[in-house]
């Protein structure tokens, strides 16, 4: 678990790098959480569809699922984002961010479970 929340967090850092920010909202961090959740979602599901979580399966799980996807999205940093947009002259900014994050984000998690549902087979 611990490399796997190392290599997700500096995908993560990387990310942040190269995506900028566009008119003072944290988008790369939206879409960081969006992909992960989307990813994660998918993951679960298809390591569920292919039998017990144990052994090689428990493994991915927590490697990839815990690990590479607990440190690549980041709740403290979207966080940290809302703050700042609730500090500016439009905390309903702040608000719909926050709203729009958490419901995108189950939407996304969501379409990874059903995508993976559609093309899994149950070992």
């Amino acid at each position: 678990m611990i490399a796997g929340g190392a290599v997700g967090t500096l995908i993560r850092y990387v990310l942040l790098l190269v995506l900028p920010e566009w008119g003072g909202m944290p988008w790369p961090v939206f879409l960081i959480n969006l992909a992960g959740a989307f990813i994660l979602g998918w993951l679960l599901e298809a390591l569920a569809r292919r039998g017990p979580d144990a052994g090689r399966r428990r493994v991915v799980r927590l490697f990839a699922g815990t690990g590479m996807l607990g440190g690549f999205t980041t709740y403290s940093t979207f966080a940290v984002g809302t703050d700042g947009l609730f500090l500016t002259d439009a905390p309903w900014v702040g608000i719909a961010y926050a709203v729009a994050t958490v419901l995108v984000g189950a939407a996304a998690s969501i379409a990874g479970i059903v995508l993976a549902a559609r093309r899994g087979v149950r070992a």
